[in-house]
């Protein structure tokens, strides 16, 4: 069983950076690949940066790529979202996920836990 808890959510202006916290609780983060996923108003989730389990893989969708940076830190079980040069469609609820398969990919059902979520607004 893995427990997550995003934080670092807030407003922001167009071009400012922030970087989402993911904690986790349980034994298997370390062996579990980790996702950022967000959800605007009206609109489905969407894939945003996964992570394998040990750092070394990563994937981005195509609208943040080169603009954010998915990292973690196995020593204390959490996974980090840079998010820089930010722009009002990045606005949305971001969840962080667990997926015990060290699945990579923009599959949300291949992951089994998920966030409670935090807020990002970005200004115009």
């Amino acid at each position: 069983q893995v427990q997550l808890v995003e934080s670092g959510g807030g407003l922001v202006q167009t071009g400012g950076s922030l970087r989402l916290s993911c904690g986790a609780s349980g034994r298997t983060f370390s062996s579990s690949a980790m996702g950022w996923f967000r959800q605007a108003p009206g609109k489905e989730r969407e894939f945003v940066a996964a992570i394998s389990w040990s750092g070394g893989s990563t994937y981005y969708a195509d609208s943040v790529k080169g603009r954010f940076t998915i990292s973690r830190d196995n020593a204390v079980n959490t996974v980090y979202l840079q998010m820089n040069s930010l722009k009002p469609e990045d606005t949305a609820v971001y969840y962080c996920a667990a997926s015990r398969t060290n699945y990579i990919g923009s599959d949300s059902r291949k992951y089994e836990y998920w966030g409670q979520g935090t807020q990002v607004t970005v200004s115009s």
